[in-house]
């Protein structure tokens, strides 16, 4: 009986004190925020979807833009940011790997990228003088400038997102994330399905990742891509945004782009698309340079 008294005794003392830390002994109900749906969620098979992303690729020839351009180098682990000033510029690319990227800042140009497939050139000019990096499209050697390892490539998967190779595998998972949509102060759900591609590594059961695509259900679009190297590292990352109509086909009005590895970040802020004009191979040619410019002949 004394036991059973210090034990009442003992809880009376610390019910008090479970309430003021905010412990509870006994069931609560609060009210959590209701994520609001899409009006709109489409299903599509696996191979539906990758038939409409080869579809897209394939319709496409050629393709004009007119974007602004920012660059930042991102330091994590010093918490730095260094941003360059932003650029206009344009850009024009041809299949099957023609590009060409050229931009000034207050109507002096600073920086012209050319590209053929298999050769590249690149001038660019910042306030400590100008210079030209020219070489193939592999990166044999990493420069200490980060913009100097990037290849015309690049922006045929900023702009564009590829279809798939014949030798390209393929899985397809379905998802539900919740976004917070702050200025509406409000949670959405986003539908998705993200499509995994691989290739088989030669002799081999190991497969290799080349690419995973997020599309987003309503309207089945792409709004991510990442993209990993030959050893399977993260290389790059597109965030696709506010898709408009350019003429009959919709591209982002926003595209940002992380190199992980390079601590790069890039934003185009995309003005005008025009798809499937007619571009001369002269287009896709720097033909001057500043005289005296130091010239950087890459192995």
């Amino acid at each position: 009986m004394k036991r059973t008294c210090r034990c009442l005794a003992a809880a009376a003392i610390l019910f008090p004190v479970m309430l003021l830390s905010g412990c509870s002994i006994l069931p609560t109900t609060r009210k959590l925020p209701v994520p609001k749906a899409p009006m709109v969620t489409q299903t599509l098979a696996p191979d539906e979807l990758v038939a409409r992303l080869n579809q897209r690729w394939a319709a496409l020839d050629s393709l004009t833009a007119t974007v602004d351009m920012q660059a930042s180098q991102i330091k994590k682990k010093e918490g730095i940011a260094k941003g360059s000033p932003t650029i206009h510029g344009h850009i024009l690319m041809r299949k099957p790997e023609m590009l060409r990227v050229f931009g000034s800042y207050f109507g002096i140009r600073a920086v012209d990228l050319s590209g053929d497939g298999n050769q590249f050139m690149m001038y660019y000019r910042l306030p400590s003088g100008s210079k030209v990096v020219k070489g193939f499209y592999a990166v044999k050697k990493k420069l200490d400038n980060p913009l100097e390892n990037l290849r015309p490539g690049f922006f045929f998967d900023a702009l564009i997102v590829r279809g798939l190779d014949p030798d390209d595998l393929y899985a397809v998972t379905a998802d539900t994330i919740t976004v917070e949509d702050a200025p509406r102060k409000h949670f959405d759900l986003v539908p998705e399905y993200i499509l995994s591609i691989s290739r088989r590594k030669p002799g081999s059961q190991q497969l290799k990742p080349v690419r995973v695509v997020t599309f987003h259900r309503d309207d089945l679009l792409p709004y991510q891509q990442d993209i990993y190297d030959s050893e399977g590292n993260l290389e790059t990352q597109v965030f696709y945004s506010a898709y408009q109509d350019f003429g009959t086909s919709k591209y982002p009005a926003r595209v940002i782009v992380k190199r992980p590895l390079e601590e790069l970040e890039i934003v185009l802020s995309v003005d005008n698309v025009t798809q499937d004009v007619s571009l001369t191979d002269d287009q896709f040619v720097i033909h001057s340079i500043p005289e005296g410019t130091p010239v950087q002949n890459l192995e």
